[in-house]
């Protein structure tokens, strides 16, 4: 039996005339590494919103733990957030950010400077707690908003486009250091971009609409789908290696028959206020999800 932490059921969310979750169902288990993956306008951050607490669903179930809190507080829900803006109080030094949940709660100072301690020590921030917040590096002031949720000890950790705000170089660094901090603790990290690329470096598994058909890694950077070629960003495999191909819809273009590489017939064509989802099939069978912002 899995260990599932949090389930949606049939959740949708309006607001006023514009529909931007429609009937999403999907279950999380504890202790791993999720990504919501999508282009900007695709609804994530509104599924982290009604995780934690912060919107409503408009019909449909939010279970955690087993229990439907669609009717409980953010304030009660074992579920912290890291936006990505970081919102740190710039008039508080390291150590009283990370505190400042816990003086809310009333936790007492001594239980509060052991816990803040442990908590840079996690984040490998030790003796940085008199530190300014403006004396900080972007990476330190990330992992600062991490240890500040982290304190609270919560069984969920959302991480809203937590690294969009950083450098290439720091981007990439600050992705191995998530992952092993994920490790470390052991808590279910769900973590929203729309980079496909930083999803699968981090993942455990992501949530997102994808196309994912057969294909054959003839060599690095190169994949043979439907026996058409493909540069790719993957590499380490064998020649000729059957693998499953992941593409984004929003990645897909449609054009003219000479012009493309897979032939395909369209089903059906469905706008959605921002773009059309358009679900075709080609020659082989394979079923594909493009989303557009042209209709065909």
């Amino acid at each position: 039996m899995t260990n599932q932490v949090i389930e949606f059921r049939h959740v949708s969310k309006q607001y006023d005339d514009n529909l931007v979750l429609r009937d999403i169902n999907f279950t999380i288990e504890a202790g791993k590494f999720y990504t919501l993956l999508g282009p900007s306008g695709s609804g994530k951050t509104t599924i982290l919103r009604i995780i934690a607490g912060f919107d409503d669903a408009t019909s449909g179930d939010v279970i955690f733990d087993g229990q439907r809190i669609n009717d409980i507080p953010a304030n009660q829900r074992q579920v912290n957030t890291v936006f990505q803006d970081y919102a740190l109080f710039p008039h508080m030094n390291v150590a009283e950010n990370v505190a400042f949940g816990l003086k809310i709660k009333r936790i007492p100072k001594e239980e509060i400077a052991k816990r803040v301690q442990d908590a840079l020590h996690m984040v490998q921030l030790d003796g940085y707690g008199e530190r300014e917040i403006t004396e900080m590096s972007g990476g330190q002031r990330q992992r600062v908003a991490i240890a500040r949720a982290i304190v609270n000890r919560p069984k969920v950790l959302l991480l809203d486009e937590a690294l969009s705000a950083l450098d290439h170089k720091l981007r990439v660094e600050m992705q191995a250091e998530l992952r092993a901090l994920q490790r470390r603790l052991g808590i279910t990290f769900i973590f929203v971009t729309h980079d496909q690329g930083e999803a699968l470096a981090m993942s455990d598994h992501f949530i997102g609409e994808s196309n994912i058909v057969p294909g054959i890694m003839k060599k690095d950077f190169l994949v043979n789908i439907n026996g058409h070629d493909f540069e790719c960003v993957d590499a380490g495999m064998k020649p000729n290696e059957k693998v499953e191909a992941v593409l984004r819809p929003e990645d897909l273009d449609i054009t003219t028959v000479d012009q493309g590489k897979l032939v395909a017939t369209v089903d059906t064509q469905l706008f959605r206020g921002v773009d059309y989802q358009i679900m075709v099939h080609d020659e082989e069978g394979h079923e594909w999800k493009i989303n557009s912002i042209h209709k065909t």
